[in-house]
């Protein structure tokens, strides 16, 4: 033929297999971590408290404490406090 120049010379049916094999493996792997997503699951929300103080000179002090439990039964303590002092007047 004259005037057609294709840039690679690949046969019409190994070409369209190469791509089924692509689309195959993109869907596996996308399969595979949606499973592993779902397996592995979240973090329980056992308890909850939240303790706030205000001093007499402003400050304001907040104390909080979260109990959570992971999907294989080990149970987490945490506590975070903050600490926040008014604004200077000028």
């Amino acid at each position: 033929m004259i005037g057609f120049y294709p840039i690679l010379k690949i046969q019409t049916i190994a070409y369209v297999a190469s791509m089924k094999k692509n689309i195959i493996l993109t869907c596996v792997g996308i399969s595979t971590l949606a499973t592993s997503l779902i397996l592995v699951g979240c973090d329980r929300q056992v308890s909850s408290e939240t303790k706030s103080t205000v001093s007499s000179d402003g400050t304001v002090k907040s104390n909080e404490k979260t109990v959570t439990q992971s999907p294989d039964g080990t149970v987490t303590k945490t506590e975070e406090t903050k600490k926040t002092s008014p604004p200077e007047k000028p």
